[in-house]
């Protein structure tokens, strides 16, 4: 055996369901992007090199990437300090780098995957010491810090998601309930405090964009020069009733044939995907996204060790929620964040970070508790 895998555990419907995400992604932004073939271009070259690293990973122990994760943590770190001081701007936000040859890539949705495997490999090394306040605080001090980082970006949105994703993994890691009920103690409590200071405008480490967006929210009708966006999406995704209006459509009240939304190819491609190919079309979608989270939950199962449990449960925590949060925002049922819909949305950075992480997983799924499996 090749690899000393038996490579019939090979998980070809993993493979076989990103590239079908990968490809209504190109159908989508080749329409949303009015035939731009240079951003279809940039797509289809983070597909195909993606795809190779997903490959190569997959066929790499996961144990010997773990035995870097100080090197992939202070790479996390470091990647984040050097946006922060030496990043390109866009708007009122600083998220990106310049590199040589690379090109602009967006490193934060590097670190939501270097952020799994260090963290699955944390509480591998301190399964047996999981509920012990000095393991929990440290944790916490090693999360807070590049979210911190992120937040500075300001990117609250990614933010969320990586505390999101870490919170999944310390529970399947095995934390007491106890540790549960007094984190939720502090936490809604914290949110309905929150949202009562914010309607009063006295929450000053929001930015004022974000504290915007949430209000429009709650109250749509007050802030409609800042909800307009979601409701225009929302009459997208209507309009496209059952079967859709045809791919790459011109109608004359297209989203974006009249411009209605911004940013149609990366945080509002699900309106497209509604509006062209109808509530069909966008369960379909869904599908595509329970099946690959379904998929990682099993190899979850079945893996030999915890750090492989949780890089699977990550990873599917990953996809699974920041796909939700994309159509929840596509729908209204979210505040509006910048958040890539995976695999799909328009980025470079985010395609190819989605790819590195399953690939690990991939890896994960050869490496079974028991031959016979």
């Amino acid at each position: 055996m090749l690899f000393d895998y038996n490579f019939r555990r090979y998980n070809l419907r993993l493979l076989l369901y990103m590239l079908a995400l990968s490809v209504v992604g190109l159908l989508s932004i080749w329409s949303a992007t009015n035939q731009n073939q240079s951003t279809l271009n940039k797509q289809i070259l983070g597909i195909v090199v993606g795809l190779v690293i997903a490959v190569v990973l997959s066929l790499i122990d996961y144990h010997r990437l773990l035995s870097f994760r100080w090197i992939i943590y202070g790479g996390c770190v470091a990647f984040l300090l050097s946006v922060l001081l030496f990043g390109r701007a866009r708007g009122i936000a600083t998220r990106w780098l310049v590199l040589p040859v690379i090109g602009q890539i967006q490193p934060s949705e590097f670190v939501k995957i270097g952020l799994i495997l260090f963290f699955a490999w944390y509480f591998q090394k301190y399964e047996e010491k999981m509920n012990k306040v000095s393991v929990i605080s440290m944790a916490a001090l090693l999360f807070m810090f590049p979210a911190y980082l992120i937040f500075e970006q300001p990117n609250l949105s990614t933010a969320l998601v990586l505390a999101v994703v870490v919170a999944v993994i310390v529970f399947s890691a095995g934390v007491s309930y106890r540790w549960i009920l007094g984190v939720l103690a502090v936490v809604v409590p914290g949110i309905a405090l929150l949202m009562y200071l914010l309607q009063k405008g006295m929450i000053p480490f929001l930015q004022g964009y974000q504290a915007n967006r949430i209000l429009a929210w709650i109250d749509p009708e007050k802030y409609s020069d800042t909800f307009y966006q979601q409701e225009n999406s929302i009459m997208a995704i209507g309009s496209g009733q059952l079967w859709g209006k045809g791919w790459n459509n011109t109608d004359i009240i297209s989203v974006k044939t009249g411009n209605f939304l911004v940013e149609e190819q990366n945080d509002f491609i699900f309106a497209i995907i509604g509006e062209e190919f109808g509530f069909v079309g966008a369960v379909i979608v869904i599908i595509l996204y329970l099946l690959l989270i379904y998929e990682c939950l099993v190899m979850a199962m079945r893996t030999i060790d915890l750090s492989g449990r949780l890089i699977c449960v990550g990873m599917a925590t990953l996809i699974g929620f920041q796909s939700f949060a994309n159509i929840a925002v596509a729908t209204a049922i979210f505040p509006n964040t910048g958040l890539p819909l995976p695999f799909i949305s328009s980025g470079v950075s985010s395609l190819l970070s989605l790819f590195i992480g399953m690939g690990v997983v991939l890896n994960v799924g050869l490496q079974r508790r028991f031959n016979n499996e």
